[in-house]
């Protein structure tokens, strides 16, 4: 009998007829002798309802209460699937998450889960019951609801199963596991059977949509075996683990790529000790994330320093720099909002030479320009023109054979 931790999304809750289905496939797992704890998001976009809700009755409201406010998707949802799996005699039991509880920190809006206690948890599986819980939402000391952000039931799920120690956590979802490629970009991408904790969270990290960076984290943290399998076709999904050194692992497992890219240029700065800190401390001030750096130094003693930010920050993150480039009496500051990151991730690139000109000589052979630069153990990252987005994840997705069962 295996312990398994299931989390279904949104839209695998989204109406009554998806949620009398996810109460069938946990009475089958039932059926087939596992003990089975449940995750569930709010239903698909009741989340940015109430977001909405909010935000139009105050232009900005207070952030404990807004975190009440979100938390009532997931409380609607947990009741629905426990009474339809009461329904087909399954017992089943709701909690939110202070009734587990999941207790947090008190940053409101992007909390983080300090512990959860399973006290509570355990008891209801050992009376065979199915512990339906509230995704997304915690407790902080003072007992106020808190919320975690971006991919918060992803994390939720992860951190339960790590918390009860659970042989798997199934992240349950609209597709049936993870690609070598977004197949709506190129339609050869292969579903992988087997993905490693680093890979997926640089594929996660990179644009893949399949699963929140945060929760891949904390699977490999505790070592969680993590599966993503399709809530409506059954098949075996594709299993997250540790990587074995006892197996040869691909040159390359995938090609990642978002169009949420921007990058910004001062021209003509001195290169001098401190330069960078000037330049990035009011953005990073604004909290806006930045992504790519690279610093250019000329004969003349002046730098060229250009980085990434995401694209809905391009517009405030200049504005913050006009002043910057006076004070350093810079030549020139620019922009570009038409610009797209297209990423080659394995953990094989370690052993094997070459991968980064292989890289750009394909997309060299499609006469594809490319602006900047960024390499890791694993990963190799180019921001190219946004139109040469497709056909560039097409051509390295080609160029190193991923449409393969066995990649070149």
């Amino acid at each position: 009998m295996s312990l398994i931790v299931q989390k279904y999304g949104g839209t695998s809750v989204g109406d009554l007829a998806r949620i009398r289905h996810v109460a069938e496939r946990v009475a089958r797992y039932r059926d087939q002798g596992h003990q089975v704890v449940v995750v569930v998001s709010a239903m698909s976009g009741e989340t940015n309802r109430l977001d909405a809700l909010g935000k139009e009755l105050v232009s900005r409201p207070d952030s404990r209460e807004m975190d009440v406010l979100l938390a009532a998707g997931e409380q609607v949802s947990i009741a629905l699937l426990s009474m339809a799996l009461i329904a087909r005699g399954v017992p089943a039991r709701s909690f939110l998450g202070f009734q587990v509880p999941v207790r947090t920190d008190d940053a409101f809006g992007r909390a983080r889960i300090e512990e959860i206690d399973t006290q509570s948890l355990m008891a209801a599986v050992r009376e065979g019951i199915v512990p339906v819980i509230a995704g997304f939402q915690g407790v902080a000391s003072d007992d106020s609801v808190t919320t975690l952000g971006r991919g918060g039931s992803d994390t939720s799920a992860v951190a339960v199963a790590a918390a009860l120690k659970a042989d798997e956590c199934e992240i349950c979802t609209d597709v049936d596991g993870v690609y070598t490629a977004d197949p709506r970009v190129e339609p050869r991408a292969r579903r992988l059977d087997t993905i490693t904790f680093e890979e997926m969270l640089e594929l996660a990290s990179l644009g893949s949509k399949v699963l929140h960076p945060r929760s891949v984290e904390f699977a490999g943290k505790y070592q969680v075996p993590l599966r993503v399998l399709s809530t409506f076709v059954e098949a075996g999904g594709t299993l997250i683990t540790m990587e074995s050194e006892t197996m040869e692992q691909p040159l390359v497992s995938g090609i990642a790529h978002t169009r949420d890219e921007a990058k910004l240029t001062i021209s003509g700065v001195p290169d001098v000790p401190g330069v960078a800190s000037r330049i990035l401390g009011p953005v990073s001030a604004a909290n806006i994330e930045v992504d790519m750096i690279v610093q250019n130094t000329g004969a003349d003693g002046l730098t060229d320093f250009t980085f990434t930010v995401k694209r809905s920050d391009f517009d405030k993150a200049r504005e913050l720099l006009a002043p910057v480039q006076s004070s350093l009496k810079a030549r020139s500051l620019s922009g570009d909002d038409g610009i797209a990151k297209v990423s080659v991730v394995g953990v094989g690139m370690r052993s094997h030479a070459g991968v980064a000109t292989r890289v750009f000589d394909a997309l060299a052979r499609e006469n594809i320009n490319i602006l900047m630069i960024s390499t890791s153990e694993i990963k190799i990252s180019v921001v190219i023109a946004e139109r040469y987005m497709e056909l560039a994840v097409r051509t390295l997705h080609s160029e190193f054979g991923l449409e393969q069962a066995v990649p070149a």
